[in-house]
This record gives structure tokens, sequence and C-alpha cells, in this order.
């Protein structure tokens, strides 16, 4: 072999080299963001469950607080005629 040929496989092969390291390079940058990706939607994921749950709390807070608002109404409605059944200006 004659040094053209040698020197044309070196730098051939350098080329694979290189090419195969690029390739490497860019898989782990597409790995790294389906990485990313994927525990950013995790996190996500735990956020929206944590406020749906909030608001399925704070929904039947709601509904305690209406209950005992439409028992007071009641309870004052009841007192106001007993105060007028007694005599009395409410």
């Amino acid at each position: 072999m004659d040094a053209g040929t040698t020197l044309l496989g070196s730098l051939l092969a350098a080329t694979g080299v290189l090419g195969a390291a690029a390739v490497a390079y860019l898989g782990k940058r597409g790995e790294n963001a389906l990485s990313g990706y994927s525990s950013l939607t995790d996190k996500l994921q735990t956020e929206r469950d944590r406020l749906e749950r909030q608001v399925a709390e704070r929904d039947t807070r709601i509904s305690e607080l209406s209950t005992m608002h439409a028992a007071d109404q009641s309870e004052i409605a009841r007192l106001r005629l007993d105060i007028h059944r007694l005599g009395g200006a409410p």
C-alpha cells in the first residue's frame, strides 16, 4: 500500500468516526429532550390532579356552606314568625 491509499483510508475512517459521534450526540440530545418532555408531562399531570382535588374540596365546602345558609335562612324565618306571633316587630 502506498501512502496515498493509507491517507485516504485514514481520512475515511476519521470521517466515519466523526459521523458516528455526531449521530450519537444528536441521539442523546433527542433522548434528553424526550426525557425532559416526559418529566414535564408528569409534573403537569401531578399539578392537574392536585388542582382537581382542590376544586372538588372547594365545591364540597361550597355545598356545605350553601346547606348551612339555607338552614340559617329557615331559622331566621321561623324566629321572625315567632316574634310576630308574640306581638313584637321583627
